[in-house]
């Protein structure tokens, strides 16, 4: 039984990519155009690890994902997106669907699934199922090979159109849909696994969690390891010794590995490429970790690779890869697979006070698999290494360019200013945001031998003026004490403290703003953040209470928190467009931020702060969930503007990026149109020598677990 999909005229547009979405094409000629060839090897081999690495993300996504993008990979190596196009036309689809079924394809290859990777909602295509199933059945890579091309439709053609309830976000248990978790797993699992890894000192990045229930009720959970080696005898480890079963609060546990094996076995052969063309021993040696983290499926090897990234200064070439963002697991603990590499022709060193906290480079970005993030090192890195810092230039060209008439919510009069001072505005955020609020902010911890990296005498908290009562123990971090909340929360801080230090006159000296211009850029960038907080409510879902973004429940947060300031700073008001359809209005009183939102702000932050560094989850979750609560409430009623939000949001764009290709002992580059097509023959052509390969290996691994996300009546014997 598929249910209604939800009440409400806004419902549809939430699980479709409009025919008219934003396609860019991500400009890196000139940066690659100045690399050595010895560089442009090295980039290369990093490129192709970060493509394949990639390729993990499908497997933990949903049970889906790896057969629908074997299925449109099939499609598009026969059948060019053209000639594709004439076969569709014939069988009877009109231009729009034919084009709706591409922009679809172009959002499973940039999203690497069939979820946003930036809102976690499914997407679905915008075209009759009985349409595109004609097109598929009828096409040359169905000629050419009819029993896996109907075997892959057969396999996830209802979960590609499918919008029951459970299925139109990602979520843990009756919330939505994981594949960090098999499909019985509920928030409760999830907690006891992190409590059995914290005993274990084992970090859940790399791990996937599997839970089978036996004839007698008991349940028995395999945590899983990403790595290329199994079950196979290997040299003695450091992993080697945790691989075997425990007993826990009356539940066994199984350590296995070898996760996503020949997946990461192509990551690591090509790393091993790339450490031949190295510019320096730093990145030799972080290579090599990297390469014994995803063999052994090591995150103590990788946080030695990260040591290695944060002395390699300056480098020509930058990347970072591995199993970093934890966003997308809904537990909070589990990192989705990135790989990324930027090139610079120039390198921005900040002047002080940044100098003395980390390299800090504006860089071109020429791949990313899945998410174009400045990477973060852990939080005991950070304390103990220090960090590094990019700022992706041509991403951020591509991602944030305004069109004045799209624009919403903002008064007229604040249009043109929010233009023309949006992107540097946004330069002096993302540069705080990441350098002094990630890169800040100590954490209280009592190591194994039990001593204590503070003075318990001497350090008082001051929200209540006595001294430290909580810490972290040790294998104890900060994602798994506060677990759900963790990377939102972490971001509220470090936006705070960008709002918070933009108004330091000598922080808007070292952007290059002084004077009116320095007023603009803050104004902008407040301005910027309490619009930012109503867009958010797209990334809210009632049914479920819940947000599906990290970033954007943190923006809602500090909108609350500056409408709490009262006093008239901030203002959020329905009201009727000009199209007679609902509208809404932010109005932020410039003359207030010192006055009224530097104090409010001050005192948030410095409670955020607080209970970080002291752990208390308690405290935390209240003042967090309280602020992040979504209710009817006048005056603003953000249930209600939630409904605007959704009638006037605009798509997320998607980016086109190259290719590179090894012709000779020279790399080349391959660049593609800005268009829906241009992506699709992007990855036509990114993996030509074992494109039918990877597709196999994909859809072998989504099969071999398949079980596990059966429903219970389809369920094996001893499932649950």
């Amino acid at each position: 039984k598929v249910e209604p999909i939800l009440a409400g005229p806004m419902a549809d547009t939430q699980y479709i990519l409009p025919n008219d979405i934003g396609v860019s094409s991500l400009d890196c000629r000139e940066a690659f155009r100045l690399l050595s060839p010895t560089e442009r090897l090295y980039a290369h081999h990093l490129s192709r690890a970060a493509w394949y690495g990639g390729l993990a993300v499908l497997l933990q996504t949903s049970p889906e994902a790896p057969y629908i993008y074997a299925l449109l990979s099939r499609l598009f190596r026969a059948q060019d997106p053209d000639q594709l196009r004439q076969h569709a036309l014939a069988e009877g689809l009109t231009e729009e669907e034919y084009q709706a079924f591409l922009v679809y394809a172009a959002g499973v290859y940039s999203n690497m699934g069939n979820y946003k990777s930036f809102g976690d909602t499914k997407f679905v295509p915008n075209l009759p199922k009985e349409k595109l199933e004609r097109v598929i059945l009828g096409s040359k890579a169905a000629q050419q090979h009819p029993e896996e091309v109907r075997g892959l439709w057969q396999t996830c053609g209802e979960l590609m159109f499918s919008l029951e309830s459970r299925l139109r976000h990602l979520g843990l248990g009756k919330e939505g849909i994981t594949t960090y978790f098999s499909g019985n797993c509920t928030m409760e699992d999830a907690k006891l696994a992190q409590d059995f890894l914290d005993s274990q000192n084992l970090s859940a990045y790399n791990t996937r969690l599997f839970k089978e229930v036996d004839q007698d009720g008991k349940p028995h959970y395999e945590v899983r390891l990403a790595s290329v080696l199994g079950t196979e005898p290997s040299l003695d480890t450091e992993m080697t010794s945790k691989l075997k079963s425990y007993e826990f609060q009356g539940s066994d546990f199984r350590v296995t590995r070898g996760d996503y094996a020949p997946i990461l076995q192509k990551v690591v052969e090509h790393l091993e490429k790339a450490k031949t063309y190295a510019a320096n021993s730093h990145q030799e040696q972080m290579l090599a970790q990297y390469i014994e983290s995803f063999t052994q499926g090591s995150i103590e090897a990788h946080k030695k690779g990260s040591r290695f990234w944060i002395q390699d200064k300056g480098p020509i070439v930058e990347s970072y890869i591995g199993f970093i963002e934890s966003y997308r697991d809904p537990f909070g603990s589990r990192g989705e697979f990135e790989g990324n590499f930027w090139e610079a022709g120039v390198h921005i060193n900040l002047p002080h006070p940044f100098s003395s906290f980390s390299l800090s480079v504006t860089l071109d970005l020429c791949s990313f698999a899945l998410v174009p993030a400045p990477p973060p090192p852990d939080d005991d890195l950070r304390q103990t290494e220090g960090f590094k810092n990019v700022s992706l230039g041509n991403v951020l060209a591509v991602a944030y360019a305004t069109q004045r008439e799209k624009l919403t919510f903002l008064e007229e009069d604040d249009k043109d200013l929010y233009i023309r001072w949006k992107g540097p505005s946004f330069d002096v955020q993302v540069g705080l945001h990441e350098l002094l609020g990630h890169g800040s902010g100590k954490l209280f911890v009592q190591d194994e031998k039990g001593a204590f990296n503070f003075d318990q005498e001497t350090v008082i908290n001051p929200e209540t003026g006595e001294q430290i009562q909580s810490w972290y123990r040790s294998g104890e971090t900060w994602d798994s004490k506060f677990s759900t909340i963790a990377s939102s929360y972490e971001e509220c801080r470090a936006e705070s403290v960008g709002l918070y230090l933009c108004l330091n006159p000598q922080v808007l000296e070292i952007f290059g703003f002084e004077g009116a211009d320095a007023e603009d850029v803050i104004y902008v960038n407040w301005l910027n953040m309490v619009r930012a907080g109503l867009l958010a409510l797209e990334f809210y879902t009632p049914e479920a209470t819940s947000w599906r973004q990290a970033h954007m429940q943190a923006r809602f947060v500090i909108l609350r928190v500056l409408l709490e300031a009262g006093e008239g700073l901030v203002s959020v008001t329905p009201t009727t467009g000009s199209d007679g359809r609902p509208d809404a209005r932010v109005r932020l009183d410039r003359g207030k931020i010192r006055s009224v939102g530097k104090p409010a702000l001050e005192r948030f932050l410095r409670r955020l702060q607080v209970l970080k560094s002291t752990g208390d989850v308690a405290g935390g979750r209240a003042l967090y969930e309280g602020y992040a609560a979504v209710t009817d409430a006048p005056p603003e009623c953000f249930l209600s503007l939630r409904d605007t939000v959704l009638l006037r949001k605009e798509s997320r764009k998607l980016i086109v990026q190259p290719n590179t290709r090894l012709e000779g002992s020279e790399v080349q580059l391959l660049e593609y149109e800005a268009s829906a097509a241009g992506l699709i023959q992007s990855f036509s052509e990114r993996f030509p020598e074992d494109g039918p390969e990877l597709e196999e290996i994909l859809t072998q691994l989504a099969s071999a677990d398949a079980r596990f996300w059966k429903r219970p009546c389809e369920a094996p014997s001893g499932q649950a």
